[in-house]
């Protein structure tokens, strides 16, 4: 297994981790759950770099790194949801989101057609992440700076998946259903 799948798995097995010590209750679990999902959002993007640099993009990698990242940002996101921190349709959006770009790329895979990641889907992934990391830190005085990130996340996991599904429409093959 190379550095990049490695990073891959480690980000996966930083995921329980993290949701239990969203729940646990001691003093300084919630900042640990932020280090922790800060050090596993950060393996995204040193794999990626990583694979890319060295020429080590393999099929798992293709599989595994997305899966992870998906992993990841939902567990945050139910949690902020089950302790109150952020509304549940806005996470039903980004999940719904999620599985139906999924769903798409599936498609497209199957016909031999890979489909990139669009700025905009980086611009959602990266406010995603911020949002997510200000609002697990706890700190008053910065939720309603991480609420607005959030909402302006929300607003590019819509827009990018419009843009998604518009840009790569041909892969439905709406002719012929």
């Amino acid at each position: 297994m190379n550095l990049p799948n490695k990073l891959t798995f480690i980000r996966i097995l930083l995921v329980p981790i993290f949701v239990f010590l969203m729940y646990m209750n001691f003093e300084g679990a919630r900042v640990i759950a932020t280090i922790v999902f800060a050090i596993a959002s950060f393996t995204d993007f040193l794999d990626g770099y990583i694979a890319r640099k060295n020429k080590l993009v393999t099929n798992f990698g293709k599989f595994a790194d997305p899966l992870a990242d998906k992993i990841l940002v939902c567990s945050a996101l139910i949690c902020l949801t089950s302790i109150g921190d952020i509304p549940a349709w806005s996470v039903i959006v980004i999940i719904s989101r999620e599985f139906a770009v999924t769903g798409f790329r599936i498609i497209a895979a199957s016909e031999n057609i890979t489909i990139a990641a669009s700025k905009l889907g980086k611009i959602k992934t990266v406010s995603q992440l911020i949002a997510i990391i200000v609002l697990l830190t706890n700190i008053t005085s910065l939720y309603k700076t991480g609420l607005y990130i959030f909402y302006f996340a929300v607003f590019f996991t819509i827009l990018s998946g419009i843009d998604y599904f518009i840009k790569n429409i041909k892969v439905l093959d709406l002719e012929n259903i």
